[in-house]
């Protein structure tokens, strides 16, 4: 009796984050701990050392803690000594998750004390990049992943095009490298908007809603969707819903346009599921994506997808709607995307509908939660961890 209740303790996961402000990736995290529950106890580091915005999603019953000080810092200057340190804070873990280049340094030092301190897995996680590798990787950082990654159990993308950087650029075999893709409660998404959950939202008679869920960051480019809204025609209005630096940059650009009254920002909104039906159209306008979760929250909703080509969106979204994925930097084919579409009810249905088909059939998050059970259940050599609770 005592063995089996051995077994079945909770195990203990240490999370290395570039950040745990929310965003995809921390939103899939969160969503996974929500899932385990009491399976699971969790301790929170982030190399941005205040951004825990994050912990707000999780379930209260959640066992989660954040030391901040008490652990040794994910950022710094190289040294034996600070990746000494942080190997040996892992010691007391069952688990090792790291996310993102931000949290490299804990994995190099996984890589250089695995063996001579007897740590625990460690599973890196890679989801994209920063405005500054856009359009071209930077080789340090390469040099570094392929470094770090040795003696890492497993790489984890979401994307094809990631799977193909971390074989060709970061050298990784393939039989290392795990591609899960990101999913959503799709069920959930199967409603008609909730009253009052957007804000003074506005949509006169004949009026199209074109509308995105994003950080209001450089690479996401939404002055270029209020540029392409401006260009598409007066019928139609612009619903950017999330918080961020740019705030200003995309009310500038709209005031600049003569559209400030065709602009709807409400800031950030929980749940999208309560809204996002308000939209006709939804639109990404990014320099860089991998595997948006708003799209496939869109999709789900049987919204039509008008987007920049990057990442794997052209995949992702149904072969109909592939027409409306446009080169990144050619702002007349967006503009002429989302003027196609606001003039075509039957064609937006169309594509609506086979949207959800998909993202129904293959992004649901409960494939999601199998895949990641039982491949943090392997490497932890616990079965009853890989087991739906």
């Amino acid at each position: 009796m005592q063995k089996r209740k051995a077994s079945m303790a909770a195990v203990r996961i240490l999370h290395l984050h570039s950040s745990f402000d929310l965003g995809d990736q921390q939103s899939r995290t969160v969503r996974l701990m929500n899932h385990f529950g009491g399976q699971a106890e969790h301790t929170v580091l982030s190399a941005a050392r205040n951004a825990f915005g994050a912990a707000d999603a999780l379930d209260r019953q959640v066992k989660v803690s954040f030391p901040k000080d008490a652990a040794p810092a994910l950022t710094g200057m190289p040294s034996m000594g600070r990746y000494r340190r942080l190997a040996s804070y892992m010691k007391k873990f069952d688990l090792v998750l790291s996310y993102n280049f931000g949290a490299m340094d804990g994995v190099m030092a996984h890589t250089l004390f695995t063996r001579s301190m007897k740590l625990p897995p460690l599973i890196h996680h890679e989801d994209g990049f920063e405005p500054d590798e856009v359009d071209k990787l930077k080789w340090h950082r390469n040099w570094f992943r392929t470094i770090a990654l040795q003696r890492s159990d497993t790489l984890v993308v979401p994307s094809k095009s990631l799977e193909q950087i971390a074989r060709t650029v970061w050298h990784q075999p393939l039989e290392k490298i795990a591609r899960f893709p990101n999913g959503i409660d799709t069920r959930h998404y199967d409603r008609r908007p909730q009253r009052g959950s957007f804000p003074s939202f506005q949509k006169r008679d004949g009026e199209i809603v074109v509308g995105t869920i994003a950080g209001l960051r450089p690479i996401k480019n939404l002055p270029r969707l209020v540029r392409a809204v401006a260009a598409a025609g007066p019928n139609i209005r612009l619903a950017i819903v999330g918080e961020g630096p740019d705030r200003d940059v995309i009310l500038s650009e709209a005031m600049r346009l003569g559209i400030t009254d065709q602009l709807m920002m409400p800031g950030y909104l929980r749940d999208p599921a309560r809204f996002i039906r308000l939209f006709d159209i939804f639109a990404l306008s990014s320099d860089s994506e991998q595997y948006p979760v708003s799209l496939v929250e869109a999709m789900t909703s049987a919204l039509p997808i008008v987007s920049t080509d990057v990442g794997d969106i052209r995949s992702i979204v149904a072969r109909e709607n592939r027409p409306f994925i446009v080169p990144r930097f050619d702002e007349d084919a967006l503009a002429g995307a989302i003027s196609g579409l606001a003039k075509d009810a039957a064609l937006r249905a169309t594509l609506g509908s086979a949207n959800r088909l998909l993202a129904c059939s293959q992004y649901d998050e409960e494939t999601m939660f199998a895949r990641y059970r039982q491949l943090y259940g392997s490497v932890m050599k616990r079965a009853d961890f890989a087991r739906q609770s």
